[in-house]
């Protein structure tokens, strides 16, 4: 085994280890963070209060699976706004985050 050989192989080494860093602190993180919000938006239900991407909050009133939207009431005048799933941030009430913590404890068993 000559010098450039050498050196071939320990090019091809390090770019396979830098790919390897790369799935493992940017691309497996985002996936998984992906995965969870999809699985929070499945899981919405009638009731839940929410607050969208853009700040807003409220109570989600009807949920359309067909167009992929959902209608929330906010404020003590119960405006009523239709969002899509997707600008949905979080879901504030005690009972989905308790329910999401039984869920991933039913997992890890």
């Amino acid at each position: 085994m000559d010098q450039s050989t050498g050196q071939m192989i320990q090019l091809i080494v390090t770019t396979v280890l830098i790919v390897v860093a790369f799935y493992f602190f940017l691309i497996r993180p985002q996936s998984k963070k992906q995965k969870e919000e999809e699985e929070m938006r499945s899981n919405l239900e009638i009731g839940d209060e929410i607050t969208t991407i853009g700040g807003i909050v409220g109570r989600v009133v009807n949920i359309n699976d067909d167009t992929d939207t959902m209608v929330i009431e906010t404020g003590a005048d119960r405006t009523k706004i239709k969002f899509k799933k997707w600008a949905l941030s979080s879901i504030n009430n005690e009972k989905s985050a308790s329910a999401a913590k039984k869920d991933k404890e039913e997992k890890k068993k």
